[in-house]
């Protein structure tokens, strides 16, 4: 059930990103209505899947798996540019997620 909870907590806070661009500045009141729900989502999803999950693990993923998605999503939606070190650069983000999962195996 944590893993349901982190995910939930991830997809909420790329929404809430995703809402806070799409904000302008707090000049937009649903997107900013939507950035300040989803973001408050994802805190108290985050907070129930630390219950069983590590907290350098759970934040990594959340952290990480976010910042993956959010990039993805300015370039699809927001066209924002693509270069061989941000590529490099997020494909490192994926390569840290899966090393602090795999570390919790080994440990355990």
């Amino acid at each position: 059930m944590s893993w349901i909870f982190l995910t939930v907590a991830i997809c909420s806070e790329v929404a809430g990103t995703t809402s806070m661009k799409l904000s302008e500045g707090f000049t937009k009141l649903t997107p900013s209505l939507a950035m300040v729900v989803c973001y408050a989502i994802s805190l108290a999803a985050l907070t129930f899947a630390l219950k069983q999950i590590d907290v350098g693990v759970a934040y990594a993923i959340w952290s990480g798996m976010g910042t993956l998605l959010i990039a993805l999503i300015g370039i699809a939606v927001f066209h924002e540019q693509v270069s061989p070190v941000k590529v490099i650069s997020l494909l490192l983000v994926i390569a840290g997620v899966i090393g602090l999962k795999l570390s919790v195996k080994a440990a355990v």
